[in-house]
């Protein structure tokens, strides 16, 4: 192929082929993947119009940092428009589009030789990091059993108890829950008892971008789990673990519409909801004692910045309980005023 042909080349094919890439070679999520894909088709949309006819490769590589600042301005006016927009909401959206874009443009460096540095350039607006939000102990280790009592059979019941427990005690993502089938049960050591409380098993997980981590499975998890497995309505091996009413994967819409309906009646905040629990997790196992590390290959976390959301979790509890509690606290003037008196 030419160099003229390459150039002709249009921009949405490109696209097509960087999703592929992400999907096939990276192992990006299905989610991951779609976000990418709306993300590039609003910036390519753009760009057809700003440009007035289709982009090609040509076109992207002599963009200017003022055409991408066109197009942050047209996706700001349009976030506007939104009846609930904010701007931390905006923010997070413009950051994630622009990750896209870059994403992108780094691919079309790496197969198609086309350099631009307009995008790295473009500065990315600061967001607030949101805090992992948990549960309290006690109310976490009653979710299991407060949704199950909402189940209308008796095997939902049995399902619910054991992926709420799972949820929890092991601190899945529901999705990775979800993706279970029944060969992927957790086993035991060779000799030792299910029922026998020092006993444990090790769950494979595979996670976001495929990456595969072992989690330790405690005893009552178990418990609640080979409960189920004994009352599973299909008993081959690639069944789904979880399966919904007609057999097939349980929506994950389901698991978290039975969370919203039973905080709800218990008088849980909003945040209570099936990840709040894998939060919850974490954020107990921190409380006592375990190392920010181990939390996160638990977690399955890539970098240990999004662990150390925890340590900061952490201590904002911990000034919220000294603000709460502690008799000079919020004192101020009066407080000095009175020693000095």
């Amino acid at each position: 192929m030419s160099a003229a042909d390459h150039a002709r080349i249009e921009a949405d094919a490109a696209m097509s082929g960087f999703l592929d890439w992400l999907a096939l070679e990276r192992r990006a999520s299905p989610l991951t993947v779609a976000a990418y894909r709306t993300d590039l088709a609003r910036f390519l949309g753009f760009l057809t119009l700003h440009l007035g006819g289709t982009p090609t490769l040509a076109d992207l590589a002599t963009l200017k940092a003022m055409d991408f600042r066109a197009w942050l301005a047209d996706e700001a006016i349009r976030a506007a428009e939104r009846p609930d927009h904010s701007r931390d909401k905006a923010n997070r959206t413009r950051v994630r589009r622009m990750s896209a874009v870059r994403s992108f443009y780094r691919h079309l460096s790496r197969r198609h030789g086309i350099d631009n540095a307009a995008p790295g350039l473009m500065a990315s607006p600061r967001i607030k990091v949101p805090l992992p939000r948990p549960l309290p102990v006690q109310a976490a280790l009653e979710v299991p059993a407060g949704i199950a009592a909402l189940a209308h059979t008796a095997l939902a019941e049995s399902r619910d108890t054991a992926l709420f427990t799972l949820l929890y005690g092991a601190g899945l993502r529901i999705a990775e829950a979800l993706s279970l089938d029944l060969r992927d049960l957790p086993r035991v050591q060779p000799g030792a008892r299910p029922d026998d409380p020092a006993t444990s098993a090790v769950l494979r997980i595979v996670g976001k971008g495929g990456k595969e981590r072992l989690v330790p499975v405690l005893p009552a998890v178990l418990s609640a789990l080979r409960h189920w497995v004994a009352r599973h309505p299909d008993p081959a091996p690639d069944s789904p673990l979880f399966p919904g009413v007609r057999g097939k994967r349980l929506d994950a819409a389901v698991a978290q519409k039975a969370m919203r309906d039973y905080r709800r009646l218990a008088g849980l905040p909003e945040h209570a909801t099936p990840h709040a629990l894998r939060h919850s997790f974490a954020t107990h196992l921190l409380e006592g004692g375990a190392d920010l590390r181990s939390i996160q290959e638990l977690l399955g976390h890539a970098s240990l910045s999004s662990t150390q959301r925890y340590t900061l979790a952490d201590e904002a509890h911990l000034l919220e309980v000294w603000r709460r509690s502690h008799p000079r606290a919020g004192a101020g003037t009066r407080a000095e005023e009175t020693d000095h008196g």
